[in-house]
């Protein structure tokens, strides 16, 4: 059993996967250390290895490691930046600031594609990342996503106050709103399909309509009606994790 962990700045995605076939045992999102051992022991068969990618800090990536090898006696292998992975190569000036997240990404979409390909990742921050079919990764994109916007809205803007439910419900068409929440919650919506279309144009440019287009992220259905023919993969970092972690 691998024990595979994405670790972002306010939640864990985790999920437990058969090294045999890869099969998924359990999966899960939880916000702390300690609710994530408990998620574990829970299994009814405890991992024997584990890999991850973080973008906390140094010092929580190491307290974690530690926690999972005190509960667990797992040996964690921690994703590293790099220039180049299974023929894929980093295309920041200084390869180290690309972020994590975003390069396993990059290299799940390539592996998947075979080819050229946009990959966009809807989360906190909305995404894009170009891979030519040489696998140059071409850089990207960064923009708010849908939790960073609605903040700044409702932190900036006195009298938009709604729940969590009642954005939900906005969501059910995407007509003019008739309502604060529902003309906030839709903007945000009509926002990133925005940026969507902006960077289907941008690859059309590159490499006219031979190319991929790959979607992940927890707000990636929002955007699916912008590239109708876009593949929704949610656990693609875990795809480029097992690249840059292989395990024996």
């Amino acid at each position: 059993m691998i024990l595979e962990l994405d670790c972002g700045n306010s939640f864990i995605k985790w999920r437990v996967i058969r090294d045999t076939d890869l099969s998924i045992v359990g999966s899960g999102v939880v916000d702390s250390d300690m609710a994530l051992v408990d998620a574990v022991s829970a299994l009814a068969l405890p991992p024997k290895q584990c890999r991850l990618v973080s973008v906390r800090s140094e010092e929580e990536t190491i307290s974690l490691s530690a926690l999972l090898h005190q509960c667990f006696g797992l040996r964690v292998l921690v994703a590293q930046p790099a220039k180049e992975v299974a023929g894929v190569r980093n295309g920041y000036e200084d390869y180290q600031r690309l972020g994590l997240d975003r390069w396993l990404a990059v290299l799940g979409a390539y592996r998947l594609s075979g080819g050229a390909c946009l990959v966009m990742d809807f989360g906190t921050a909305a995404k894009a990342d170009f891979v030519a079919a040489d696998g140059e990764h071409l850089g990207g994109f960064i923009c708010p996503g849908m939790p960073l916007m609605r903040s700044q809205l409702r932190t900036h803007t006195r009298r938009i106050r709604y729940d969590d439910a009642s954005a939900e419900r906005a969501l059910s068409s995407m007509a003019p709103g008739r309502s604060t929440v529902e003309a906030v919650e839709r903007g945000c919506v009509h926002m990133l399909q925005g940026f969507v279309r902006s960077q289907l144009d941008h690859a059309r440019e590159l490499w006219g309509e031979d190319f991929s287009v790959l979607l992940t992220g927890g707000d990636a259905p929002l955007v699916q009606e912008a590239a109708p023919t876009a593949r929704v993969v949610p656990d693609l970092v875990f795809v480029g994790l097992a690249m840059a972690c292989p395990l024996d």
